[in-house]
Formats: C-alpha cells, sequence, structure tokens
C-alpha cells in the first residue's frame, strides 16, 4: 500500500508548533472531493463505529465531554485526558455530528468507514526470505572480508552510510530507545532479543495500551514488517545474521495494526505516541500512513478530527522528549506539486478517485510538524525509483533499497535490504519503510552522543550530518528519454535528499 507524504509541511503554512489544545481552525479550507465520511454514520442502521472525540485538555472538560459521550449513546474505550483526546465505540447514527454541538469539544469524527469487528505500511513489494544456501554463501563472503556478522556482506546499506565503521567508534547506548510503532516486533528473534526493552513495548491496537507479556508481537510470522524494520535499527553484533546501523541501542515494538485488516488506525497511532512519550521513548519510528485516508482533508470533518488527534498524540511526545520519524511513501509522487490523485481512499471500505492538493490534504503523520520525513536512497546514494519526494517536504534521505536500477556488488546482487523477519528469520524488503529505521538509527546515535539533545536539536543534528549529493543532472532511470523525477533545489537542500542522506560515521566521529 503506498503512503504519500503531503505538502511542503504542515508547520510551512501554519505556525510552526501547533496547540495541543488547537482545535485546527486555522488550517487552511481544503478543496478536497472527498465523500464525507459522517454520512457513512449517519445511514447506518446500528453498525459499531469508532470515533476520535478532541476536547480543550482539562479535567472539568473531558469529565463533562464523557457524560454527553454516554447520553449520546457512546462508550468510552479511553480518555486521554492530557491531551485531550477521547477515543470512542458508537453505533448511533450521526453520533459525530452530535458531539461536534457539545460544549467543549472541539473536532470528533469517524476514525473508520466499516463497522467495527471481533494497515498500510510503506514497503514496496513481498518480502524475500533468505534461504539456507543464500545464507551459506553470504556467511562465506563476510568470513572471507572479516566482517563481524555472517551475513553482513550483504549488508550495502550499512556501507552506504558508513554504520559499519561507526559501530567501532560508538555503536549506541542502550539508554536510548527507538521505538517501533508497527504491526509489532519478535522479541524473541536471537538478533533482536538482547538489545529488546519489553518495558517499553505494547499493543496499542483500539486506542488503548496492552503491556502483557508479548503483546506487542506480530499476529503470525507474514506480520514480518515491524520485525524487519527492528533489525535495520538495532540488530547487535553479536556474531549472529545481520547488524543495525546503532547495535548498542534499545528497541521497542508497540503494534497498532487492526488484527483483522491490518490497517493502523488513528486511535492506535494516538495510543502509540502517547503511550512511548509516557514511557521514556527517546525515538519512535513510523513506516506507515494513518488509515483509512492516505490524505486527510480538513474541510470533511471527520478527517479534519484525525489530524487533530494524531496531531495532539505526536507533539505530546515530542513535548516529552520524543523525536518522531516517518517515511515519504513509494508512489515517486512530487508531493510539492499542485495536484495528486487519491483512488485508494478510503482503503477499509470502497476507494472512491479524488484529486487533493497535497498543500492542504495532509498526510498522518508524516506531515505533522516536528516530524522527520525520509526519503529512500539505493547503493548508488541516487533517489530509489519508488520513492516520493518534494521540496520542502523531505527532511533526509537514507538507504530504503532499490532492486530495479541500483545493484550492489554482493554476495546476492539484491539491491533491497536485508534483515530480520519472524521465527528466526531474514529476508528482504525495499521501500521508504526501510529508509526512516536507518535514519531513526542515525538519530539514535546522535541521541547516544549528545544525550541533552532535545527534538528540534536531534532533528538539526540529523541534517547538519547528512550529505547532499544535490540533484541529479538527469533523473531517466528507465532509459526511455523522459525523466522519471524532477530534482527541485541546490546543493545544500532539494527535493529528492532534504538536507542529504544520513551519515553515521559524521553522526558519531
Amino acid at each position: 500500500m503506498a503512503h504519500l507524504r503531503s505538502r511542503r509541511r504542515l508547520a510551512l503554512a501554519v505556525p510552526l508548533v501547533l496547540s495541543l489544545t488547537a482545535s485546527l481552525g486555522f488550517l487552511p479550507t481544503a478543496a478536497s472531493a472527498a465523500p464525507p465520511t459522517e454520512s457513512v454514520a449517519q445511514s447506518a442502521d446500528g453498525p459499531a463505529l469508532a470515533y476520535v472525540v478532541n476536547t480543550k485538555p482539562d479535567r472539568r472538560t473531558v469529565d463533562s465531554v464523557r457524560k454527553a459521550i454516554k447520553a449520546a449513546g457512546g462508550t468510552v474505550v479511553i480518555a486521554y485526558d492530557r491531551i485531550g483526546v477521547i477515543v470512542v465505540h458508537s453505533a448511533q447514527a450521526g453520533f459525530a455530528e452530535t458531539m461536534r454541538k457539545v460544549r467543549g469539544v472541539q473536532s470528533a469524527g469517524v476514525t473508520r468507514t466499516t463497522p467495527l469487528t471481533a494497515a498500510g505500511t510503506t514497503d514496496e513489494g513481498p518480502v524475500q526470505v533468505l534461504t539456507e544456501q543464500q545464507a551459506a554463501r553470504t556467511t562465506r563472503a563476510s568470513d572471507a572480508t572479516g566482517e563481524s556478522e555472517p551475513l553482513e556482506a550483504d549488508q550495502w546499506n550499512l556501507r552506504a552510510i558508513g554504520a559499519d565503521k561507526a559501530a567501532e567508534i560508538n555503536p549506541g547506548s542502550p539508554k536510548v530507545t527507538v521505538a517501533v510503532i508497527d504491526n509489532g516486533v519478535d522479541d524473541t528473534h536471537p538478533d533482536l532479543a538482547p538489545n529488546f526493552s519489553a518495558a517499553q513495548s505494547a499493543n496499542c491496537v483500539g486506542g488503548k495500551a496492552d503491556t502483557g507479556a508479548g503483546a506487542w508481537r506480530p499476529y503470525t510470522t507474514a506480520d514480518s514488517h515491524g520485525t524487519h524494520v527492528a533489525g535495520e535499527i538495532a540488530a547487535p553484533r553479536n556474531g549472529i545474521g545481520i547488524a543495525g546501523v546503532a547495535p548498542g541501542v534499545k528497541v521497542s515494538g508497540i503494534k497498532v495494526s487492526d488484527p483483522v485488516n491490518g490497517l493502523y488506525y488513528p486511535e492506535s497511532v494516538v495510543c502509540a505516541f502517547v503511550f512511548a512519550a509516557d514511557h521514556g521513548v527517546e525515538i519512535t519510528n513510523n513506516s506507515y500512513y494513518v488509515d483509512p485516508w492516505l490524505y486527510n482533508c480538513v474541510d470533511d470533518p471527520d478527517q479534519r478530527a484525525i489530524v487533530d488527534a494524531v496531531n495532539r498524540a505526536q507533539l505530546y511526545a515530542q513535548r516529552k522528549g520524543t523525536l518522531n520519524l516517518a517515511s515519504a511513501g513509494n508512489s515517486n509522487h512530487d508531493l510539492d506539486s499542485d495536484a495528486l490523485v487519491d483512488d485508494s481512499s478510503p482503503d477499509d471500505s470502497t476507494p472512491v478517485e479524488r484529486t487533493i492538493d497535497p498543500h492542504k490534504c495532509f498526510d498522518v503523520p508524516t506531515q505533522l510538524p516536528g516530524i522527520v520525513t525520509v526519503s529512500a536512497t539505493g547503493v548508488k546514494n541516487l533517489k530509489s525509483y519508488y520513492s516520493s519526494y518534494g521540496y520542502g517536504v523531505v527532511d533526509i534521505a537514507a538507504p530504503g533499497g532499490d532492486r530495479l536500477y541500483q545493484i550492489p556488488d554482493t554476495p546476492s546482487k539484491n539491491g533491497r535490504i536485508l534483515a530480520t523477519l519472524p521465527n528466526n528469520q531474514y529476508g528482504y524488503l525495499q521501500g521508504t519503510s526501510m529508509a526512516s529505521p536507518h535514519a531513526a538509527g542515525v538519530a539514535a546515535l546522535l541521541k547516544s552522543r549528545y544525550p541533552k539533545a532535545t527534538p528540534d536539536q536531534l532533528q538539526a543534528l540529523l541534517k547538519a550530518q547528512a550529505d547532499n549529493p544535490g540533484c541529479p543532472e538527469s533523473y531517466d532511470q528507465n532509459g526511455d528519454g523522459t525523466p522519471d523525477a524532477v530534482c527541485v533545489g541546490g546543493k545544500r537542500v532539494n527535493g529528492f535528499y532534504g538536507f542529504g542522506i544520513v551519515n553515521a560515521l559524521d553522526a558519531v566521529d
């Protein structure tokens, strides 16, 4: 499922930091062709739907609104009083519209377009599992070159950003944790277990954190995305399998994917940001977009409430000291363009094609203020063919893989990223989903070096250490004579790489 990054950045059109109590009334009116989701709730004759109700973040207001929710036929799942976000279930038609009229409610909306039952990630293509024969060949090559990990010879991505050399200087501090907000992390994997923090892990599906033993693990071995991401960040140098970018830091898992359809609903993501912040997580990685809308247009009251709720949660995390990173998307779209076609929303029911202005309809969470947006590169340090881009949108770039046009000279000749999979396996994936954890790993190295750095300072350090190749003279990957994308900007900052490709060695040296 493609994950598109919207507009330059929300903070360029509005104040740099959005107030936790803001009702988003200052946001520009969006000329969206989106069908109002409210009609779904109003026409339904009794199906249970999930909602977010956003209020002033004070106890008296929240308590008053909770009573109004009950009177309107809703059930409170959880109330995050400190940010004024209440997660609700209701089978009442017109519930959101009713709540918008309640004193103290600043926005309210349905978070899905289909009834509750008993995710969109940013990997490009299916996982390619490493076979025993391939692993043996790579292990022999690693031994011959003196690599510390058996499969490291196939990790071109580490060498591309100097992570192999950085580990010799500073592998990262175990006092730093990167939370993988995703579809679960298999902490029993021998290449993850030594660095896994169970105390900072949870299952946030539905909006309320479950910290029971193993609650953060994937539902099935096919749910491999989060485990792959975790290995890219922090697989230790322990003589087993692969190494992560920051092999000395901790990694945790916060599961947010629906068990039935795999989607990442807003209430789950709100829970994840709040949980991470309250449990001392320094960095989060977000390789997804919030379902069911690829873009959330604020002229639609339901989508407006989604933007409001998730933004409150991620800003809360920032204020508690957490830096959030997110992937840019895999549609090779210029996200600074005048218009984009969204034909995938809502992705939990029947999509309706609409044309949106990416400067007015927001990709959540990647476009929210203060979140670091990451595009993907291949072994040649060129933008990956699938990676979305945009001047003023992308902050930094990192290896995400390119199986078509950037083939490494490794034993496998595989341009994707090799990392951990559930059930003690390894495999290849590519996508901006893989780029973001590389950047998160470098951010963890910087946090290890500068433990008192704030999220804003960490973001500045990330941009300062990055190496910018500048815009290529031509970007015609398939050689048909027509540019596949147009890079805008200069050597300091541009639409393909933002401030540049992360450099782990510069981060520690």
